[in-house]
């Protein structure tokens, strides 16, 4: 048997093993929320994602103790075709400065409490800091206007990397886990994959990324047109969708997305990198998607139809386009204050007065 299809049978054999989220521990988690001496759904969607929290953990008692943000870094060969500002390089300087801890998400993770674990999936460039984990598959992708982005077994290879990942931070003790990518040409790629998934025309699901200007826009859009045009893939073949116009960034994010399911930790999704690889996952493994939590409305036009397709309503609305899992570890504050309510707050019955019914489910 080739590596290629032991790749397929171990996806099959994962996938299989998922089960979608516990409802009896949702409807516990419930039932608590509605004992705490405030008003029904006073907090909103985060009492929604507190208690799909516990339908993943598969109990009403929930930890967020330990939190992890996963930068996923890889170079894209569509960069060639000049759908971004800066070239390849930076792809190299950025995944260094998380390795030491300089960049954007280092700064949040340190306040919201999480750690940063940058891993090199196919940077191109040479990296010169230790604190970055090598599971490169190849220096960059080829170049999806050209070529498809990877063979078949790269892309297997790399989604079994991130499923690997997360059962290792569920054993490590993670209580909760975020998505983040750093990658020149990522948003390129990712209009792609989406633009096929679900089924809308590459302009719909391609955006400025980092700031193009009205003609970088329409190359891109020309690019993403070429791409999908070239490779065809089957929508109903995601490992096809993603072996042709993905990145290897994209393919580890898809795999953690499905290793969280797999292993009962919840993942947060950051924007539009990692929308595209909900949308894969929820392809492979439809149950995937109990497991995942929104965090916020990235800008680029495919995010809404991602989020909509997923059944998906983000928290924030910042209009964010940082990428590197910055929006995914903005969420983990408001979680941790939402669980402190959960966990800590006094109940109807503490202060020995009647608790408010629950009108909306009856």
């Amino acid at each position: 048997m080739g590596m290629e299809q032991y790749y397929k049978n171990q996806l099959d054999c994962l996938c299989s093993r998922v089960k979608p989220a516990d409802r009896q521990s949702m409807e516990a988690a419930r039932r608590h929320w509605n004992g705490i001496a405030k008003p029904i759904d006073g907090l909103g969607r985060m009492e929604e994602l507190i208690i799909r929290i516990a339908g993943i953990c598969r109990s009403e008692e929930i930890s967020l103790d330990r939190k992890a943000v996963v930068v996923f870094c890889a170079d894209n060969g569509v960069v060639a075709e000049g759908v971004t500002q800066t070239g390849s390089e930076v792809t190299a300087v950025v995944a260094d400065n998380i390795a030491r801890g300089t960049a954007s998400v280092n700064r949040m993770a340190l306040v919201a409490g999480a750690d940063v674990i940058p891993v090199d999936m196919g940077v191109a460039g040479m990296l010169t800091e230790p604190g970055i984990r090598s599971c490169k598959i190849a220096p960059g992708t080829g170049n999806i206007r050209r070529e498809p982005a990877m063979t078949m077994e790269q892309a297997l290879e790399a989604v079994h990397t991130g499923i690997a990942l997360a059962g290792e931070l569920a054993d490590a003790g993670y209580h909760l886990l975020a998505v983040g990518e750093m990658g020149i040409g990522n948003t390129t790629t990712a209009s792609a994959v989406s633009s096929v998934l679900l089924g809308c025309p590459p302009e719909a699901a391609t955006g400025r990324g980092a700031g193009l200007s009205g003609e970088g826009l329409e190359r891109k859009i020309q690019v993403v047109k070429d791409a999908v045009r070239l490779h065809n893939p089957d929508p109903r073949q995601p490992m096809e969708v993603l072996a042709a116009l993905g990145g290897f960034d994209l393919a580890a994010m898809t795999g953690l997305l499905l290793g969280g399911a797999v292993y009962r930790i919840p993942v947060v999704l950051d924007g539009m990198i990692s929308a595209a690889a909900a949308l894969l996952a929820k392809a492979l493994c439809p149950a995937a998607a109990d497991y995942m939590l929104p965090s916020h409305l990235g800008k680029e036009p495919v995010c809404a139809m991602a989020m909509e397709r997923l059944g998906f309503s983000p928290v924030i609305h910042g209009r964010l386009a940082l990428g590197e899992g910055t929006g995914a570890v903005m969420l983990f504050p408001l979680l941790d204050m939402a669980a402190a309510v959960y966990e800590e707050n006094s109940t109807f019955a503490d202060i020995q007065i009647d608790a408010y019914e629950d009108f909306s489910r009856k």
